[in-house]
């Protein structure tokens, strides 16, 4: 195997099998390195949403976190518009649907913060309105009478997450990426022009190490760790997340749902499962430092699926008759202030990183800007809110 390459990916989730495929279509010489398998972590264990529409988490605390939250909306509305053609443009389908996406609201309160909310979102050029009464009857048919209003979004959907991230990944060995997994990078060093990357087999096999211009860093909950290589502080807050699957049942739900007033995501899947989710939180295990050991299995709590389950079936009330077929946990990462992190590292020629915020939603436009970045062109869109270097300009 070739030990120097124009580029490395560090992560073999979505955004590094995106990465990868992107690059080596524009004929890159390109290795990615993932610590275990692909789509073994976050990308594999979400529940495939497409949520274009600010999530509940990024309006809970009022409307000032919305506006925050709002200026990653480039983001989304990029997104949107690379998930509806990348299987086409990958020949291989990736399991995307986009029939829409309906927030819910059960009480006056709630329906107010939707309009102000998609006020906000149409004013960054999100296609959003508020529907009620018999347009939200005839519109989604299955909801509880005590919902009283929604906003639609028609460009929302989902994506298969058992099949996406190995789909990039096979269209970017196809054409000639070099993907090895059981490939845990264990120190970044400067060499010259080039950086030295020293790389742990899982196998046993003695350390390998790496040279190349150009790392891009694609690691999801290890994306801190991976700074740390590098002295480069990169901070992201691990969370664990619930989410339940269903029995199969006929096709009812059309629409991704979420909730203005309580961590919902549901879905139906191709398949005809309800995919029950929206932030429930799980336990991450802890290490003997305090930190969070991503090598074991987060605990779930029972009043998170008890929850999960309830808000669902308040809203959908034949989820309540529909067996469930398993409940497991997902992790994630966000940021202290709800945005990405999309850029270059300060002092670090070369090295880019992208994470957080809804990085599954996320992760074709997260691996065009950072493809632009790496072929020294100018991003299509202002990343300025999303600079990796601005929580180090706050101390």
């Amino acid at each position: 195997m070739k030990a120097v390459h124009d580029i490395v990916v560090i992560g073999g989730g979505l955004l590094g099998c995106a990465l990868a495929w992107m690059l080596a279509r524009d004929r890159a010489d390109i290795v990615l390195l993932e610590k275990d398998q692909i789509n073994q972590h976050a990308s594999g264990q979400n529940a495939g949403s497409l949520h274009f529409q600010l999530e509940y988490r990024m309006m809970e605390q009022g409307l000032d976190q919305a506006r925050v939250a709002a200026e990653a909306m480039p983001l989304h509305l990029d997104s949107a518009k690379r998930w509806a053609r990348l299987g086409d443009e990958l020949g291989e389908s990736l399991g995307v649907v986009q029939t829409g996406g309906l927030m819910l609201a059960e009480n006056d309160e709630q329906a107010d913060l939707l309009y102000a909310k998609s006020e906000l979102e149409r004013s960054w050029g999100l296609d959003v309105r508020v529907i009620s009464g018999q347009e939200l009857r005839t519109t989604a048919p299955y909801l509880s009478d005590t919902v009283v209003a929604a906003s639609f979004c028609p460009i929302e959907g989902k994506a298969d997450t058992r099949t996406a991230a190995p789909a990039l990944a096979r269209g970017a060995a196809r054409l000639g990426a070099d993907i090895r997994t059981r490939s845990e990078v264990v120190a970044i060093d400067r060499d010259g022009s080039h950086w030295s990357l020293t790389v742990r087999d899982g196998h046993g096999a003695p350390d390998a190490t790496i040279h190349a211009a150009t790392v891009m860093i694609a690691a999801g909950v290890w994306t801190t760790e991976v700074g740390t290589l590098l002295d480069v502080d990169l901070p992201t807050v691990p969370l664990a997340l619930t989410m339940t699957a269903t029995m199969k049942t006929a096709k009812f739900i059309p629409h991704l749902i979420q909730h203005a007033g309580t961590k919902l995501s549901l879905k139906q899947s191709l398949d005809g499962n309800l995919l029950i989710g929206g932030g429930w939180p799980a336990r991450l295990m802890i290490d003997d430092a305090g930190n969070p050991d991503f090598a074991r299995k987060p605990e779930l709590l029972r009043h998170s699926v008890a929850g999960n389950a309830r808000a669902a079936a308040r809203v959908v009330p034949r989820t309540g008759n529909i067996p469930a077929l398993r409940t497991w946990v997902g992790t994630t990462t966000v940021t202290p202030d709800q945005l990405p992190l999309v850029g270059p590292l300060a002092g670090k020629p070369g090295v880019f990183v992208a994470t957080g915020g809804s990085a599954f939603t996320l992760g074709p436009a997260f691996a065009h800007v950072l493809v632009q970045l790496a072929q020294g062109r100018a991003p299509d869109m202002d990343l300025s809110a999303y600079d990796p270097a601005r929580y180090a300009r706050l101390q």
